[in-house]
């Protein structure tokens, strides 16, 4: 216990130290494994810290599913610079690579996302692969995995009245750590555009 305590918040602390990321569905940097870590379903919350002019951001999460697929919601609130807006965002996730010993050595799943931040910035339908693999170091287990995800963000309305639509590639790095019986930490991280951070959370999972 006090090994898997210690190797947690040293992820923390390294995931706070380096990074920029681009998020999947609220516009906030947390990515997803390729696989669930619950029987039945999982909740907890994020907290995130944007570049830019976010400050932080702060989130609850519901997450509930059955076999391959399961389905995420997540809502909360994002303090900027000026102002605090609100970010919201449904997340689908759908096993579709298991991993082979010859052949291909991580495990992969399908993620799609769509949410807001702030009501003036949507992210569209976005969809990502998430590949990983889940380690086992002399009875320690974490998951480690890369996150590719193309996203399309509509802005509102600039100085000229036109919104402005891109799209955007991002690559987020995470690392999932089981810190107790039922509780996970997870850290995310990327590089590539989009929004900049990095974000990690705490979830109950049953």
């Amino acid at each position: 216990m006090v090994l898997r305590r210690s190797l947690g918040l040293t992820a923390v602390a390294f995931a706070a130290c380096v990074a920029e990321s681009a998020a999947q569905a609220s516009f906030t940097p947390a990515y997803n494994a390729p696989y669930r870590a619950f029987e039945s379903h999982e909740f907890g919350g994020v907290v995130s810290f944007p570049e830019g002019d976010t400050d932080f951001a702060v989130e609850g999460q519901y997450r509930f599913g059955k076999g391959r697929f399961d389905i995420g919601v997540k809502v909360g609130i994002a303090d900027g610079v000026d102002d605090t807006r609100g970010v919201a965002g449904v997340e689908a996730r759908f096993r579709v690579v298991d991993h082979t010993e010859r052949n291909f050595p991580l495990d992969g799943a399908v993620v799609l996302g769509v949410g807001t931040y702030g009501l003036d910035r949507w992210v569209h339908p976005s969809a990502g692969i998430s590949l990983g693999r889940r380690v086992d170091l002399d009875g320690f287990e974490f998951v480690a995995y890369g996150q590719p995800t193309v996203f399309l963000t509509t802005a509102s309305a600039d100085a000229s009245g036109n919104d402005e639509t891109r799209l955007d590639f991002g690559l987020g790095l995470g690392l999932d750590f089981e810190i107790a019986d039922a509780v996970d930490l997870r850290t995310s991280f990327g590089v590539a555009d989009g929004p900049r951070g990095v974000s990690f959370g705490v979830v109950w999972v049953r």
